[in-house]
């Protein structure tokens, strides 16, 4: 099991490399040619889209890898698929709302990039319960890679914020339709044919998902959408500018390493002979991710800043500074993103929830506090704080699991 997994995450690990190596290397440029506004425009916007993307599915896409029989994997991504027909329309209710109160034109695209981003998770969890995983690498640099490379072309068009989302957008949809090979039996159109009797009954065998990891996905994706908008309010776009690029950069590093394991890990987990073999899965890659994270929180906290001002230039001196705060935070989240999936495997989702919620409070907490404190870089001191007891508890948790 070990040697597979190995592989696995060596594939992804790769096709992951490459797809965060465009957007690290060509950084530099973007962070020229679009403005700290103009990318805090973006990011607040896109951040929205994202929330709601993240349970577009209502998270039954997270058990297709636990589906064996293809007539019934085939049934579950139908059910998905009407499912994210109801969100997106949920999403262009919200979009109307966001473009009366904000006057943005930029949260008319809200439901397009719902689509594209849930679509594009359902069928990477495709991908995934059958294991392609040279497909899963390739989608990982369409998406992350391609992205970034358009990103730069529309902003040598001087396109603004709408380049940044529209290169972000394109690149999802290139990525879903990659993925979408090879299809479903009796093909794509077969799913809308599914019975309703089927999906009902596939729902309710399903129900954990939508009642305990949909709140929890929700809840998370909302804490970054809360962030975005308090800083808002508090400080203006070009700080929320600020904030997004430290945290994308920042957290590039979990995104290739922790999706790249998190995708070999989770049918491992879900599919181990015994709690004990699972546990020693996710004890060894704690292990291995707790030294990785141990050096990147060095490297921040010593020369953060100067590394930002030398990549990104002087205008974004300030994200340097917010580096070396958020480089705790940034440490613990390298470990937790790849293991998430332990509590979905170990189907102990309502346990999860409860205590998702607790560390999404105390992240806002962390946040508020350190505003009125101490301005936008006391925010990221508060969040390191506070978030450094949530995720010592979480470790505790899995890896003593019973």
């Amino acid at each position: 099991m070990q040697s597979s997994l190995l592989r696995a995450t060596l594939t992804l690990l790769a096709g992951g490399a490459l797809a965060q190596a465009l957007p690290l290397l060509l950084g530099p440029w973007l962070t020229r040619l679009y403005t700290p506004v103009e990318y805090g425009q973006f990011s607040f916007v896109w951040t929205i889209a994202t929330n709601l993307a993240v349970v577009g599915c209502a998270r039954f896409e997270f058990a297709l890898p636990m589906e064996t029989d293809d007539h019934a994997a085939a049934t579950l991504l139908a059910l998905c698929a009407r499912v994210l027909l109801a969100v997106t329309v949920v999403a262009l209710v919200v979009a109307q709302v966001l473009a009366w109160a904000q006057g943005l034109p930029l949260v008319a695209l809200i439901p397009l990039a719902v689509l594209t981003g849930a679509l594009t998770q359902a069928l990477t969890l495709w991908a995934t319960r059958a294991e392609r995983f040279q497909q899963l690498a390739a989608s990982r640099v369409l998406q992350y890679g391609g992205g970034t490379v358009l990103q730069v072309l529309f902003g040598l068009m001087a396109l603004g914020a709408f380049g940044l989302f529209w290169g972000a957008l394109l690149a999802g949809i290139a990525a879903s339709l990659w993925l979408a090979r090879p299809a479903p039996l009796g093909g794509w159109r077969s799913l809308w044919h599914v019975p309703r009797t089927e999906l009902v009954a596939m729902a309710r065998k399903h129900r954990d998902f939508p009642l305990f990891n949909t709140p929890h996905a929700f809840a998370g994706a909302l804490q970054d959408s809360l962030s975005m908008a308090l800083i808002a309010c508090w400080a203006g776009d070009a700080q929320v500018g600020y904030w997004a690029l430290a945290f994308r950069y920042l957290k590039a590093p979990a995104g290739l390493v922790g999706g790249a394991l998190s995708q070999a890990l989770y049918p491992r987990l879900a599919q181990a002979d015994d709690m004990e073999a699972g546990r020693r899965v996710v004890r060894h890659a704690m292990a291995v991710l707790g030294g990785i994270a141990l050096a990147l929180m060095v490297v921040l906290m010593l020369i953060g800043p100067w590394l930002f001002r030398l990549i990104f230039g002087p205008s974004w001196a300030q994200a340097g500074e917010l580096a070396r705060a958020l480089a705790p935070y940034i440490a613990m989240h390298f470990i937790a993103s790849p293991l998430s999936v332990a509590p979905m495997a170990w189907r102990a989702q309502g346990w999860m929830l409860r205590l998702a919620l607790v560390g999404q409070a105390m992240f806002v907490a962390g946040l508020v506090a350190g505003l009125q404190i101490g301005g936008l870089l006391g925010a990221a001191w508060g969040v390191s704080g506070m978030m450094l007891a949530y995720f010592g508890y979480f470790f505790w948790k899995l890896a003593t699991w019973k």
